[in-house]
């Protein structure tokens, strides 16, 4: 029912205010409710680099990161829960400084603010990060930064304060705060860093919301940015100079397998829908749930979930155990199964709708642009490819 009432209310108040990038009511008062009973930053899970988790582990949090992804547009900000805001509060809880963590990660943390995470470019293929070209120039009393972002998550909304900028302080990877590496390959890792960058500072620039498949995303949003000679002072440097890929590997783990899980409880509620429409619905004499083709969509999908999720919850007890390094090559199957397996179920549920399927009178044509996008936003299939072949030679090699 509140899914409904955000809908409408966001309808009304983007005609009153003339804009999409409105702040819903019904969302503020739901996380009062949530707040009060506790359900609040339930993703900063049990990590022995901060002091400000919840008391859940990864494998707890699974199981309501599923239940929260039945409606992944309204639920995870109503318990405090939303990508990109997650991974930043991550990265401040683990690597930021006492002042940078009251100015950011407090407000964050009370949901009284938003976050934008700035990293992928028009320019370059940012599935390489080594190929960012926006640069964070040191300065006497700070840096000046210059670039080009896009999918730049969270961006839009009125209430975003701070956006984490990925770019490069050393071109040649030999930072100011450390020693060149012998490398080739540590010197272009040591090329980057992360950088707080307040939405209002001057030189900031919104250019336009990009659109997903035709979806706005409002009143959340994917923003193309502009940093032309933005200044910031040294204390917006996230850990050191020459560390964004530390930090990165860091906020990847956990918080990419939150899509994970969220896709799974998307996936559930597709195959829901399906399975009531077929029932309901009759072909040739008799409901279509009779028909052979329909019993097979519906016991693949029944199938393919349970795999996904198993998988899932056994990458979620790794970086629980053995932590976010020793866990990769679980993170990135999951990376690959869960967004293909969502999207497979979606298309089904889909089909069984006919035309009402693809328009807006359901949510399966956004929750199929939402899954399709996660092949590209987590990182594309084919990285994640990569990295799970790569481990896996390594580890045959090792039993020779």
């Amino acid at each position: 029912p509140n899914e409904r009432v955000a809908f409408k209310q966001h309808l009304e108040l983007s005609k009153e205010k003339k804009t999409r990038w409105v702040h819903l009511p019904i969302i503020e008062k739901l996380k009062k409710i949530a707040k009060k009973r506790g359900l609040w930053n339930l993703f900063l899970t049990k990590s022995p680099h901060h002091n400000f988790d919840q008391g859940l582990t990864n494998v707890e949090y699974a199981v309501l990161c599923e239940i929260m992804g039945r409606v992944p547009w309204l639920a995870p900000e109503v318990f405090n829960c939303s990508a990109p805001d997650t991974g930043n509060m991550e990265v401040l809880a683990m690597y930021g400084t006492k002042d940078q963590q009251d100015k950011w990660l407090t407000p964050l943390m009370n949901g009284d603010i938003r976050s934008a995470f700035g990293m992928t470019e028009p320019r370059v293929a940012s599935s390489d990060a080594t190929n960012i070209e926006t640069t964070i120039t040191p300065t006497e009393d700070g840096y000046v930064i210059n670039g080009h972002k896009w999918w730049t998550s969270g961006a839009m909304d009125p209430r975003c304060s701070v956006m984490i900028v990925m770019g490069k302080t050393d071109p040649r990877g030999m930072s100011s705060e450390g020693k060149k590496k012998k490398k080739k390959n540590a010197q272009m890792h040591r090329q980057q860093s992360m950088i707080l960058v307040p939405m209002n500072a001057k030189g900031v620039k919104v250019k336009r919301a990009l659109t997903v498949f035709g979806y706005d995303d409002a009143p959340h949003g994917h923003a193309e940015i502009v940093l032309q000679n933005v200044k910031v002072p040294k204390s917006n440097m996230l850990l050191g100079e020459g560390r964004g890929f530390e930090i990165a590997q860091g906020r990847l783990g956990p918080g990419r397998i939150h899509h994970c899980m969220r896709l799974i409880g998307m996936a559930e509620r597709a195959l829901e829908m399906m399975v009531n429409r077929v029932q309901l619905r009759t072909t040739f004499g008799k409901p279509i749930a009779k028909h052979g083709g329909i019993i097979q969509d519906i016991a693949l999908s029944r199938l393919e979930i349970d795999q996904c999720r198993l998988l899932t919850m056994q990458a979620a007890e790794m970086i629980d155990r053995v932590g976010n390094r020793l866990a990769r090559q679980h993170v990135a199957m999951i990376k690959v199964a869960a967004p293909n397996m969502a999207l497979r179920v979606v298309d089904r549920a889909i089909q069984s709708y006919g035309g009402m399927g693809v328009c807006q009178d359901t949510v399966l044509a956004y929750m199929w642009a939402c899954c399709r996008t996660l092949r590209l936003a987590d990182g594309p299939d084919e990285v994640h490819m990569r990295t799970i072949a790569k481990l896996e030679m390594r580890m045959q090699r090792a039993k020779l």
